[in-house]
Protein backbone atom coordinates (compact mmCIF):
# COMPACT_ATOMS: atom_id res chain seq x y z
CA UNK A 1 0.00 0.00 0.00
CA UNK A 2 1.31 3.46 -0.91
CA UNK A 3 -0.20 6.25 1.16
CA UNK A 4 0.18 9.95 0.41
CA UNK A 5 -0.77 12.78 2.73
CA UNK A 6 -1.85 16.38 2.47
CA UNK A 7 -1.27 18.50 -0.62
CA UNK A 8 0.33 15.67 -2.58
CA UNK A 9 -2.69 15.78 -4.88
CA UNK A 10 -1.17 19.06 -6.10
CA UNK A 11 2.11 17.53 -7.25
CA UNK A 12 3.20 18.78 -10.62
CA UNK A 13 1.86 22.26 -9.98
CA UNK A 14 2.76 22.89 -6.33
CA UNK A 15 6.26 24.30 -5.95
CA UNK A 16 7.80 22.31 -8.81
CA UNK A 17 11.26 23.64 -7.95
CA UNK A 18 11.01 21.66 -4.71
CA UNK A 19 8.71 18.75 -5.57
CA UNK A 20 9.26 18.32 -9.31
CA UNK A 21 6.85 18.35 -12.22
CA UNK A 22 5.53 14.77 -11.95
CA UNK A 23 1.94 14.45 -10.79
CA UNK A 24 0.75 11.84 -8.30
CA UNK A 25 -0.88 10.05 -11.26
CA UNK A 26 2.52 9.99 -13.02
CA UNK A 27 4.08 8.42 -9.93
CA UNK A 28 1.23 5.91 -9.63
CA UNK A 29 1.65 4.84 -13.26
CA UNK A 30 5.37 4.38 -12.81
CA UNK A 31 4.86 2.35 -9.63
CA UNK A 32 2.25 0.15 -11.31
CA UNK A 33 4.74 -0.71 -14.07
CA UNK A 34 7.51 -1.38 -11.57
CA UNK A 35 5.22 -3.45 -9.33
CA UNK A 36 4.26 -5.63 -12.28
CA UNK A 37 7.93 -6.28 -13.01
CA UNK A 38 8.52 -7.13 -9.33
CA UNK A 39 5.48 -9.41 -9.13
CA UNK A 40 3.73 -7.35 -6.46
CA UNK A 41 0.54 -5.29 -6.35
CA UNK A 42 0.36 -1.60 -5.50
CA UNK A 43 -2.63 0.17 -3.98
CA UNK A 44 -1.89 3.92 -4.09
CA UNK A 45 -4.03 6.41 -2.18
CA UNK A 46 -3.96 10.08 -1.21
CA UNK A 47 -5.84 12.09 1.38
CA UNK A 48 -5.62 15.52 2.90
CA UNK A 49 -7.14 14.08 6.10
CA UNK A 50 -5.06 12.47 8.83
CA UNK A 51 -7.84 10.10 9.86
CA UNK A 52 -8.00 8.58 6.38
CA UNK A 53 -4.29 7.75 6.54
CA UNK A 54 -4.79 6.11 9.92
CA UNK A 55 -7.80 4.12 8.67
CA UNK A 56 -5.77 2.97 5.65
CA UNK A 57 -2.90 1.84 7.89
CA UNK A 58 -5.42 -0.23 9.85
CA UNK A 59 -6.81 -1.58 6.57
CA UNK A 60 -3.30 -2.53 5.41
CA UNK A 61 -2.92 -4.64 8.55
CA UNK A 62 -6.35 -6.25 8.14
CA UNK A 63 -5.59 -7.04 4.49
CA UNK A 64 -2.16 -8.48 5.39
CA UNK A 65 -0.26 -5.99 3.25
CA UNK A 66 3.42 -6.79 2.93
CA UNK A 67 4.50 -3.21 3.62
CA UNK A 68 3.35 0.41 3.51
CA UNK A 69 5.12 3.21 1.69
CA UNK A 70 4.12 6.45 3.38
CA UNK A 71 4.64 10.03 2.27
CA UNK A 72 2.78 11.69 5.11
CA UNK A 73 3.59 15.19 3.85
CA UNK A 74 3.36 17.78 6.62
CA UNK A 75 1.79 15.22 8.97
CA UNK A 76 5.31 13.79 9.22
CA UNK A 77 6.24 16.70 11.45
CA UNK A 78 3.06 16.90 13.53
CA UNK A 79 1.25 13.60 13.85
CA UNK A 80 1.64 11.54 16.97
CA UNK A 81 -1.55 9.79 15.85
CA UNK A 82 0.25 8.44 12.75
CA UNK A 83 3.19 7.41 14.94
CA UNK A 84 0.80 5.47 17.18
CA UNK A 85 -1.00 3.90 14.21
CA UNK A 86 2.26 2.69 12.66
CA UNK A 87 3.29 1.14 15.96
CA UNK A 88 -0.12 -0.48 16.33
CA UNK A 89 -0.31 -2.10 12.89
CA UNK A 90 3.13 -3.71 13.21
CA UNK A 91 3.81 -3.54 9.46
CA UNK A 92 7.04 -2.36 7.89
CA UNK A 93 6.57 1.26 6.87
CA UNK A 94 8.96 3.05 4.55
CA UNK A 95 8.82 6.82 4.93
CA UNK A 96 9.29 8.70 1.64
CA UNK A 97 9.82 12.39 0.93
CA UNK A 98 10.39 13.95 -2.48
CA UNK A 99 12.49 16.75 -1.01
CA UNK A 100 15.11 16.53 1.73
CA UNK A 101 13.38 17.81 4.88
CA UNK A 102 16.76 18.30 6.59
CA UNK A 103 17.75 20.85 3.94
CA UNK A 104 14.58 22.89 4.44
CA UNK A 105 12.92 24.84 7.23
CA UNK A 106 13.90 23.79 10.77
CA UNK A 107 10.38 22.59 11.63
CA UNK A 108 10.62 19.98 8.84
CA UNK A 109 13.64 18.32 10.41
CA UNK A 110 11.54 16.50 13.02
CA UNK A 111 9.78 13.33 11.85
CA UNK A 112 7.30 11.50 14.05
CA UNK A 113 7.28 8.72 11.43
CA UNK A 114 11.01 7.93 11.28
CA UNK A 115 11.32 6.40 14.77
CA UNK A 116 8.73 3.74 13.90
CA UNK A 117 9.58 3.33 10.20
CA UNK A 118 11.61 0.47 8.78
CA UNK A 119 13.48 3.02 6.68
CA UNK A 120 13.43 6.57 5.34
CA UNK A 121 14.09 7.74 1.77
CA UNK A 122 14.26 11.49 1.27
CA UNK A 123 15.50 14.02 -1.22
CA UNK A 124 15.61 11.83 -4.32
CA UNK A 125 12.41 13.07 -5.95
CA UNK A 126 10.09 10.53 -7.53
CA UNK A 127 12.91 7.97 -7.57
CA UNK A 128 12.36 7.68 -3.82
CA UNK A 129 9.03 5.94 -4.45
CA UNK A 130 10.71 3.44 -6.77
CA UNK A 131 13.45 2.73 -4.25
CA UNK A 132 10.83 2.26 -1.53
CA UNK A 133 8.85 -0.14 -3.72
CA UNK A 134 11.92 -2.24 -4.43
CA UNK A 135 12.74 -2.33 -0.72
CA UNK A 136 9.14 -3.19 0.22
CA UNK A 137 9.09 -6.04 -2.29
CA UNK A 138 12.00 -7.66 -0.44
CA UNK A 139 10.47 -7.38 3.04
Amino acid sequence: MVLNGPNLNLLGTREPAIYGSDTLDDIAGRLEDEALALGVAVDMRQSNHEGHLIDWLHEARADAARAVILNAGAFTHTSIALYDAIKAVELPVIEVHLSNPHAREPFRRRSYIAPVAKGVIAGLGVEGYSLALRAAATL
